[in-house]
């Protein structure tokens, strides 16, 4: 059974779930649509109790490991047009380790402030699409907690901080407008150097943003070193990808599925996109999404301290009905060593 107030949000809101289409692209929708009212009693995992993660890892920071043996899991909902889902509860989850059912601790669904690097493609072929990827930075911090931190690395032939954390998002879009595009595509030394910079991070949840118009062609990091990276980083990241029709190069061929594994094993999301306006929309999108994140904490039922990865999966408990919603959460961790 359901806690009978979520039951009746559901039955209030069943009819315009059961009309929606799942879609893999992004659709025209108004993003601050939220299909189920959110309950008012929440737990904050900033106040609940339990520790903050310890530093470790990849660069020296985030670990989903704490001193106290939890794991923290964001977990993002959504329904098949994109919009965030809210008012769900603990009840209505099931975490999985290595397949194993696990018991949550603690649950939030707070709005609470993010760390977020902003990755901008600026190669020589986003001449005609930098207008639109700085209106769609201009969107995304206008839908981001007004107390989020954010920095910038734009990148070509190399990446370039450009803007180190700042709470004033007029700081990151003033910067992005001084952005030519010029040469060639290093976008997975772009990403391994945001998941570096995001060690240093004023709080526990961090996201990557990344606008691009094609795949790799000029990075001293592999593939493998940037998947690596994010299994060791405790990062969400989102990708908006626009991308030619026709592609002429093996590299644009490989640049939608690219995204789609790395920001899948975060647990984020990524977007392809053949029309340069839509990414404002989208990265509002993915900034409303940020700020609607549920965060549930467990304490593994192993207590081997092996230092291996272990799976992590996340279930809705909901009326079959209602299962085409999405659920996203990151795809494991990494144990503590003795």
């Amino acid at each position: 059974m359901f806690p009978s107030v979520l039951a009746v949000s559901f039955r209030a809101t069943l009819f315009c779930l059961l009309t929606l289409e799942s879609t893999g692209t992004f659709a025209q929708t108004s993003i601050d649509d939220i299909h189920i009212t959110p309950r008012e009693k929440t737990v904050d995992v900033a106040t609940a109790g339990y520790p903050s993660a310890r530093a470790g890892g990849f660069a020296g920071g985030g670990l989903i490991r704490t001193s106290a043996n939890l794991v923290l899991v964001p977990v993002s909902i959504t329904d098949g047009l994109n919009r965030p889902v809210l008012g769900l509860d603990a009840d209505n989850f099931q975490l999985f380790e290595n397949k194993k059912a696990q018991q949550i601790k603690h649950f939030s669904s707070e709005d609470n402030p993010v760390s977020v690097g902003i990755i901008v493609d600026t190669s020589g072929s986003m001449s005609y699409k930098l207008d639109r990827a700085r209106e769609a930075v201009a969107q995304f911090c206008e839908a981001a907690n007004p107390k989020d931190e954010f920095f910038m690395i734009t990148f070509a032939d190399t990446p370039h901080l450009t803007t180190d954390f700042t709470t004033d998002p007029e700081t990151v879009e003033n910067d992005l407008l001084t952005a030519r595009s010029q040469g060639k595509t290093s976008l997975l030394d772009a990403i391994y150097m945001g998941i570096d910079k995001l060690r240093g991070a004023r709080y526990a949840r961090k996201a990557l943003l990344v606008l691009s118009d094609g795949g790799d062609n000029h990075s001293r990091y592999s593939e493998r070193d940037v998947k690596s990276a994010i299994k060791e980083a405790d990062i969400t990241i989102y990708a908006v990808g626009v991308y030619e029709r026709y592609v002429s190069t093996e590299e644009e061929l490989r640049g939608p599925e690219l995204l789609r594994t790395i920001t899948e094993l975060s647990g984020g999301d990524a977007f392809t996109l053949t029309n340069p306006n839509e990414l404002p929309t989208v990265a509002r999108n993915i900034g409303t999404r940020l700020r609607h994140q549920y965060v549930l904490a467990y304490e593994p039922q192993s207590t081997a301290r092996d230092g291996k990865w272990h799976k992590i999966s996340v279930k809705l408990r909901l009326p079959k009905r209602l299962l085409m919603l999405h659920v996203r959460a990151r795809a494991g961790f990494y144990a503590s060593e003795e």
